[in-house]
C-alpha cells in the first residue's frame, strides 16, 4: 500500500497538468471492462485523463436493461451515451478472467452469494474449454453477448440506428499484452 500512497502524494504536485480537466469532460469512448486489477484501460489504450469514460464490473457484465429498476451500470452507460455523447463503446474482456472462468466451469459460488447473483446476469453461460486457463473462447463469446445486451438498451438501439454510435468487442491477453478486436465479417477476434 505504501508505494501507492507515496505516488498519490506526489501526483497532485503538477497542478498545471490537470487544471484544464476542471472545465469538464468530453470522452469519445465508453470503455466497459472487468474489475480485474491486471486490466488497466488507460495503459492498454494510452488514454490521458478525460479521454475514456470507464465502467468496470466483475466479468465486464452489462446487466439487462430495466427502466423500473435501474442499476449503476445502466446509469453509467446512459450518462456516457446521452449526456457525454460518446461515439464508441468498447466491451473489453480479458484472458484468465476469474468471473468468466467460474461460469465456464460451472463453479459452486455458494460461499460468495453476491458474486454468484451478479454472475447470473451473464446469461447465457459462456461456452468454452473447461481446461483452458486463459478461458479464451469463453471470454470472447461472453464479450459478444455483452454487445448484444447493450443493443437491447433503447437509447443505444436508437443511436445505432441513427449511426451515431459504434460498438466494439475487444479481448485483452493479460499474459502477452496483445489486444484483439472482433471482426464481424469473419466472426473472429483479430489483432488490432
Amino acid at each position: 500500500m505504501q508505494p501507492l500512497i507515496d505516488n498519490a502524494r506526489t501526483f497532485g504536485q503538477r497542478p498545471e497538468e490537470f487544471a484544464k480537466l476542471a472545465e469538464g469532460q468530453s470522452p469519445q469512448v465508453l470503455f466497459i471492462t472487468c474489475s480485474d486489477s491486471r486490466v488497466v484501460p488507460a495503459l492498454i489504450t494510452g488514454a490521458r485523463p478525460g479521454e475514456l469514460f470507464e465502467l468496470r464490473t466483475a466479468g465486464n457484465i452489462v446487466p439487462p436493461f430495466a427502466s423500473q429498476h435501474p442499476t449503476s451500470e445502466a446509469a453509467t452507460i446512459e450518462y456516457a451515451v446521452e449526456v457525454l455523447g460518446v461515439d464508441d463503446i468498447v466491451v473489453c474482456g480479458h484472458s484468465h478472467c476469474g468471473a468468466v472462468g467460474a461460469l465456464v466451469r460451472g463453479d459452486d459460488l455458494t460461499a460468495v452469494p453476491a458474486v454468484r447473483d451478479w454472475l447470473a446476469h451473464a446469461t447465457p453461460r459462456p461456452a468454452g474449454a473447461i481446461e483452458d486457463p486463459a478461458v479464451t473462447e469463453g471470454v470472447q463469446s461472453h464479450v459478444l453477448t455483452q454487445l448484444l445486451r447493450l443493443r437491447s438498451y433503447p437509447f443505444i438501439e436508437k443511436k445505432l440506428k441513427d449511426r451515431q454510435l459504434s460498438l466494439h468487442a475487444w479481448y485483452y491477453e493479460v499474459h502477452t499484452g496483445a489486444v484483439l478486436a472482433h471482426d464481424a465479417t469473419s466472426d473472429l477476434f483479430k489483432a488490432l
